[in-house]
C-alpha cells in the first residue's frame, strides 16, 4: 500500500499550555499541516506514504523534513527553492474560550510552486491513493492549477483520490472555494467534510443542527450527503460530526454513504487536549480502513476512533497505533492504564 499526499507543512508556534497570545513570553515548536497531518497518521498506522510539498532551503526547511523522517514519512518528492517557511500561531482555547489560529503564510515556497516543480507521473508510480485538502488550492492561483492537475493524473493512473474540503475563510472566499473545488471534484472518489463544508463551499447546508448547542441532526446530514452525491457521483461521502458543548468538551461521531446506504460511528464525549489535526486523523483512518478493505461500518467506526484519540494527544500529528483504535472501537474507552 503507497499513500500519496500533496500539501504544506508549517512551523506551529503556540504559547506554552493554555497562555494566551498576550501573556506569552516563549513558543512551543511543532509542525503540522493538513495533508503532513494525514501522512503521518497513515505511516503510525504501518502504510508507506510519500509527502509531496516544496520547502525553504534552509534550517528551518530542514528541520520540517527531519521531523517527517522521524515518523517514517517518505520525503524524497519534496522540492527545496526559495521563498520561507508558512508559520501558523495557535492559542488553545479552554471551556468557554474559543481557541485562534494565526496564519502567517503569505509568499511561502509551497504557496510560490509551479508545475515544473512537481512530475506526478513518477510520483504517482506504483501508488495506491492520493489525498489532498480544500487548503492547499487555497494558496494560490498556482497551487489550485497544480492540485487540478494532480488530481486527474491520479486518476488516469488508477489512484483512488480523496479531498478533505477544509474550507479556510482566512484563505479564500466562498466563491473562490466553489469556482476552484467544483473543477476538482470530478477526479475525486471520496469527499471528507465536516458539518460546515459543504454549506460555505457548495451552498448545501444540514438542516436541524445545531453545532455550538451540541445537537447533531442525522436526517439532515444524509441530505446533504445525498445532493453532494447526486452532484459530483462520487463513491463515498463522509463526514466528522462534532457537536461544541465547549473548547474543552465536545461531541464526535461520523457518518459514511456510499450512494445507497448510510453507516454511523458511536459517539464519543471527548475531553480535548489538542484538537488541530482532528480532521486529517479522521481522514488517514477512513482511507487506512479502505486500503485493508474493512467493510462500511467498520471502515466509519474506525476512522472516527482515530479521530477521537488524536485529541487526546499534543501536536498536529496523531500518534497512535492501529492497536490502539481497535481496542477502542471495540469497547475499551476507559482510559485505564495499560500494563
Amino acid at each position: 500500500m503507497k499513500v500519496i499526499t500533496l500539501g504544506e507543512i508549517m512551523l506551529r508556534l503556540s504559547p506554552e499550555g493554555y497562555l494566551r497570545f498576550l501573556q506569552a513570553d516563549k513558543f512551543c515548536v511543532a509542525y503540522g499541516g493538513g495533508e503532513a497531518n494525514a501522512a503521518v497518521s497513515l505511516s503510525n498506522f504501518g502504510v508507506h506514504t510519500e509527502f509531496v510539498t516544496k520547502l525553504p532551503d534552509n534550517e528551518l526547511g530542514d528541520a520540517a523534513v527531519n521531523n517527517l523522517r522521524k515518523y517514517g514519512v517518505g520525503v524524497k518528492h519534496i522540492v527545496r527553492g526559495s521563498g520561507r517557511m508558512g508559520i501558523y500561531f495557535l492559542e488553545k482555547g479552554a471551556s468557554q474560550r474559543a481557541s485562534k489560529v494565526i496564519y502567517d503564510r503569505s509568499y511561502s515556497a509551497m504557496a510560490q510552486a509551479t508545475f515544473e516543480d512537481f512530475d506526478f507521473d513518477e510520483i504517482f508510480e506504483n501508488a495506491d491513493w492520493f489525498h489532498f485538502t480544500g487548503i492547499t488550492p487555497a494558496l494560490s492561483p498556482n497551487l489550485a492549477e497544480i492540485v487540478l492537475m494532480a488530481a486527474k493524473t491520479a486518476k488516469q493512473k488508477g489512484l483512488k483520490v480523496s479531498c478533505d474540503l477544509n474550507y479556510r475563510k482566512k484563505l479564500w472566499t466562498k466563491e473562490q472555494a466553489k469556482q476552484t473545488m467544483t473543477a476538482i471534484m470530478p477526479y475525486v472518489d471520496t469527499l471528507i467534510a465536516n458539518e460546515e463544508d459543504s454549506a460555505d463551499v457548495f451552498g448545501i447546508k444540514a438542516q436541524g443542527s445545531d453545532i455550538t448547542g451540541g445537537i447533531i441532526d442525522k436526517e439532515g446530514y444524509k441530505r446533504v450527503a445525498e445532493q453532494l452525491m447526486d452532484r459530483f457521483a462520487f463513491e463515498n461521502v463522509a463526514f466528522t460530526l462534532r457537536g461544541s458543548l465547549s473548547a474543552s468538551d465536545n461531541k464526535w461521531s461520523a457518518m459514511l454513504y456510499d450512494g445507497k446506504s448510510f453507516y454511523f460511528s458511536k459517539e464519543y464525549l471527548i475531553h480535548i487536549v489538542d484538537r488541530v489535526g482532528g480532521g486529517d486523523s479522521f481522514a488517514a483512518g477512513l482511507i487506512y480502513a479502505a486500503l485493508n478493505n474493512f467493510d462500511k461500518q467498520k471502515r466509519i467506526e474506525f476512522a472516527a476512533g482515530a479521530s477521537c484519540l488524536k485529541h487526546s494527544v499534543e501536536g498536529d500529528f496523531n500518534l497512535v497505533s492501529v492497536k490502539e483504535v481497535l481496542s477502542l472501537i471495540e469497547g475499551d474507552g476507559s482510559g485505564r492504564v495499560q500494563r
